[in-house]
């Protein structure tokens, strides 16, 4: 009896050995390095502004990414959102990364498809090494995330071609300049373009020391809606007013001058945006949105914002297996009409805590100064819990 059950087990062995083996999905040579990555962000925020006042849990965000190389000379990248603050599901979930960019040559490089646009240090930065409860305003409005010109939320991304490249090595084979520029939509993620005209967007930076970039960042071209406006004149113009449908662009320049240092656990890093353009009344939240035909313009905000800020990221405590704590502050200011008496400003201090590689805990205090608000002054409070795979 015994010799036999231990025979029945072998053959099922077996039989199971082999199915795994038919199983077996090979990679072909030319098709490397497959990863599934992602991260997910959960959040607590407290907001004391006055007849507006608020604290909810919310998942920030989550992220699921899939990556390689093909041939070796081509690394290529997919990436899915998930929020858990949208009313539907209009914009989420979303496709935010779909590129294939041509690596063989450090100094010249091709991305096409959808990804970052090339504007600011902290644009392309990782949600979690930013480290603070959001990016920065300037960023925020003016590199394509909630835009102030209107379009929906595109987390900095558009779709486009762009070249890029580091070179002029020193002794020591470090590369002291890097350029990036390229051509877009101009309609942000997963939208097609409705002008036909393409946004140009390009930077450049040296690196005179190990770990410091000095950089400056150009962007022209315009964001375009197709619908009806209202089309209104100066006083002085006799005729009635006057409705219009089509398509209305506006165009949009803008420039930044950045610095950043980061080196043994230290990150200082400041930015200057300005911005010359017109925005649309009524801002987009999702695909679906009625808004996006509304061409009105928003003649509260005129045609100029400009925003700056400066923060200091600095390790506090080193911590066993590769955990830490950081302090951090941020001063984070932004007109949207390019004057003061609209101004917003934030100033923000607080904590971070990274247990391992896939752990961190962010939190911090903000007092907020709004000038556009009868009471200019509340309090924020906010912590993230923030993990990787």
């Amino acid at each position: 009896m015994k010799k036999s059950i231990i025979l029945a087990l072998m053959a099922v062995a077996s039989l199971s050995a082999s199915a795994q083996k038919k199983q077996t999905i090979e990679i072909p040579a030319w098709l490397s390095n497959v990863k599934l990555s992602g991260y997910g962000m959960t959040q607590y925020q407290y907001s004391g502004q006055k007849d507006a006042e608020s604290n909810s849990f919310n998942i920030r965000m989550a992220r699921i990414a899939l990556e390689g190389r093909i041939a070796g000379d081509f690394y290529w990248k997919t990436q899915i959102q998930f929020n858990g603050n949208t009313s539907t599901l209009g914009s989420s979930p979303r496709m935010v990364d779909l590129f294939a960019e041509w690596q063989k040559y450090e100094y010249f490089k091709v991305k096409i498809g959808q990804f970052k646009n090339p504007f600011t240090f902290e644009n392309p930065m990782h949600p979690i090494d930013q480290g603070f409860m959001g990016y920065s305003q300037n960023v925020s409005k003016l590199a394509g995330f909630s835009d102030r010109a209107g379009e929906h939320a595109s987390n900095g991304r558009d779709i486009g071609l762009q070249f890029q490249g580091d070179f002029l090595k020193n002794a020591n084979g470090r590369n002291l300049l890097h350029y990036q520029i390229g051509v877009f939509n101009g309609q942000g993620t997963n939208t097609k373009d409705v002008d036909n005209q393409k946004n140009i967007i390009g930077g450049v930076w040296v690196m005179p020391v190990s770990g410091m970039r000095i950089g400056a960042f150009g962007w022209t071209g315009s964001y375009a809606r197709k619908g009806t406006w209202t089309d209104e004149h100066d006083a002085s113009y006799t005729a009635d007013i006057q409705e219009r449908s089509g398509v209305r662009k506006l165009s949009q320049n803008r420039y930044a001058f950045s610095f950043e240092y980061k080196k043994d656990g230290w990150t200082v890093r400041s930015e200057y945006i300005h911005s010359t353009g017109k925005a649309f009344d009524k801002s987009i939240t999702n695909f679906n949105d009625a808004n996006a035909k509304d061409c009105n313009l928003n003649a509260k905000i005129g045609n100029k914002a400009q925003g700056v800020y400066g923060l200091v990221i600095a390790p506090l405590a080193q911590l066993p297996k590769n955990s830490r704590i950081d302090v951090k502050a941020r001063y984070d200011m932004y007109q949207p009409n390019g004057k003061s008496n609209m101004q917003r400003t934030q100033y923000e201090a607080g904590l971070n805590f990274h247990i391992g590689k896939r752990i961190s805990i962010l939190t911090e205090y903000a007092l907020i100064n709004d000038k556009t608000l009868a009471k200019h002054n509340y309090s924020m409070a906010d912590a993230e819990v923030c993990f990787r795979f």
